[in-house]
């Protein structure tokens, strides 16, 4: 329960998380503290093995060359604290307060931040160490807690580490805080026995407030309230958009962009392109995340293939995308539907380049060769999170039945594509180990976007996720030999997706990239 007489703060676990996503996620929330837009926040993480250097440090502080912390999987980051080197790594605490402290009372907070953690440890049963003139804590002589804060205009970042069950190991590879001389140990040494590091989470929370007067807000989990700035789009356009609609009406035609809720829609109608939604606007299926209507779906309508190349002859289109609900009532899942409507755009649109968006078809092989012998240009088929949340979010649907349906895909020679929505819950190893299947499944094209919640019934944005921390998962995908990745807030499955496949098949096709894919 909170306790109205006391501050309330945000404790937050980001459980393992990459150390530049982290400090780009640390950015992210001393700027909403800044415009007061949120709560203090106690955010607790694990890194994957990283060494930082602050500003009072320089590379003289490696033990080792560069080189070497590559061949060990350690990172290398420069970064803003005070301090000289440490090390990050697993079964090590890190804690980063996000916390507004008045200029004055920030060596008072650092002091109660050290307090913490020796209260920590005498949980334990250890005797914590203070030295004159040298931030951190030591047992038995060894360190084994670190400190470097960072404060932006009176709101701390960076933080402070315990070594929880952290193998002392790794500090070989640096000079720990400019010590040559100086012992790392950690809690499960000291004991000589096993340290459960969530228990030691829940101890750190409990001294945190307890020192510095705060407590836990029953909210922590809540959706982020407003939307950030870079989510708000132009209303440009608003008289084309009126005309596109009005044609789509007349043709008795519907597009993902508006059932959707798409936020590029505007963009994309005045550019004169759209995603054509065949087999009715109502799915079977119950997805968390969509904001497509749900219910007993239309009998099949024989004239709509036609009516839609129709639309593009009309509207000019060079590149059009097909989608549509998911039709579980159907015997092929509306695959022999997206067949006609791909050979009829052809027979009636020659040289505009078709994409499909399809359904899973339940993993049906006959289904899925009736869309792959029509040939599309583009065969998508969206992934939409990791495996551990398709219960909450795509509860009829299986996540490695829609790898297999990119897998047959690809291996009928098409161009696949495939999309993740960010901001779910989803964890940075979840969202790399899913790239790296979709790569495996024969994937070539990749759109990475920001999930907003269409309604209050639907599944709650965990977060919103910065548009630096998109930028470094392209870098990551396009490491990984994607052939286009499109990345960032506001980008959608069909979002710019000619120019998107010209870039991909212009680089797929280079002998010397594909021998590197």
């Amino acid at each position: 329960m909170e306790n109205p007489g006391l501050k309330k703060i945000q404790i937050i676990d980001w459980g393992v998380l990459n150390y530049a996503q982290a400090l780009i996620r640390q950015r992210q929330l001393v700027a909403e503290r800044l415009k007061g837009r949120a709560l203090d926040r106690l955010i607790l993480v694990e890194h994957p093995p990283v060494v930082t250097i602050g500003r009072s440090g320089s590379l003289k502080d490696l033990r080792v060359a560069k080189e070497v912390l590559d061949q060990k999987g350690v990172s290398l980051h420069q970064v803003d604290r005070g301090g000289r080197a440490t090390f990050h790594g697993p079964g090590q605490l890190v804690v980063y307060p996000i916390v507004k402290v008045r200029g004055k009372d920030i060596h008072s907070f650092l002091k109660r931040l050290l307090d913490t953690v020796a209260g920590v440890l005498g949980d334990f049963g250890l005797v914590p160490e203070f030295k004159k003139g040298k931030p951190g804590l030591w047992v038995n002589t060894a360190k084994i807690a670190s400190v470097g804060l960072s404060v932006r205009k009176h709101v701390t970042y960076h933080g402070i580490a315990l070594n929880v069950c952290t193998d002392p190991g790794w500090f070989d590879l640096i000079v720990p805080c400019g010590q040559k001389e100086e012992k790392i140990t950690s809690m499960d040494h000291e004991i000589d026995g096993p340290v459960d590091i969530s228990n030691v989470k829940k101890r750190f929370v409990d001294h945190f407030c307890s020192q510095l007067g705060y407590t836990p807000s029953e909210k922590a989990n809540a959706e982020p309230g407003r939307r950030p700035s870079w989510l708000v789009k132009s209303t440009t356009g608003l008289e084309t958009v009126d005309r596109m609609e009005k044609q789509l009406k007349r043709l008795h035609l519907a597009t993902v962009c508006q059932s959707a809720h798409c936020p590029n829609q505007m963009e994309c109608f005045y550019q004169g392109t759209a995603a054509f939604m065949i087999l009715g606007t109502s799915c079977t299926r119950r997805c968390r995340f969509c904001a497509v209507d749900k219910g007993a779906p239309h009998s099949l309508d024989d004239e709509e293939p036609k009516r839609v190349a129709m639309a593009v002859r009309e509207l000019g289109l060079t590149h059009v995308v097909v989608t549509s609900v998911t039709r579980d009532d159907l015997p092929d899942g509306g695959a022999g539907q997206f067949a006609g409507t791909i050979r009829l755009i052809r027979q009636y649109c020659p040289g505009v380049s078709v994409e499909v968006l399809v359904p899973d078809f339940n993993g049906n092989i006959p289904s899925m060769d009736a869309v792959c012998a029509a040939r599309p240009d583009v065969f998508n088929h969206n992934i939409e999170t990791v495996p551990r949340l398709y219960a909450g979010v795509r509860p009829k649907a299986e996540y490695r039945r829609s790898l297999g349906v990119l897998s047959y895909a690809s291996s009928r020679g098409l161009f696949v594509k495939s999309g993740l929505m960010l901001g779910l819950g989803e964890t940075e190893d979840e969202i790399k180990k899913t790239l790296m299947d979709l790569k495996y499944a024969g994937c070539m094209l990749l759109t990475l976007g920001q999930y907003l919640a269409p309604s209050k019934d639907h599944v709650a944005v965990a977060r919103y996720v910065l548009p630096e921390e998109f930028e470094m998962w392209a870098v990551t995908a396009r490491a990984m030999k994607f052939a286009s990745v499109a990345a960032g807030p506001l980008v959608r499955s069909s979002y710019r997706a000619a120019q998107m496949m010209g870039a991909g098949k212009s680089l797929f096709h280079n002998n010397s990239y594909r021998k590197a894919g």
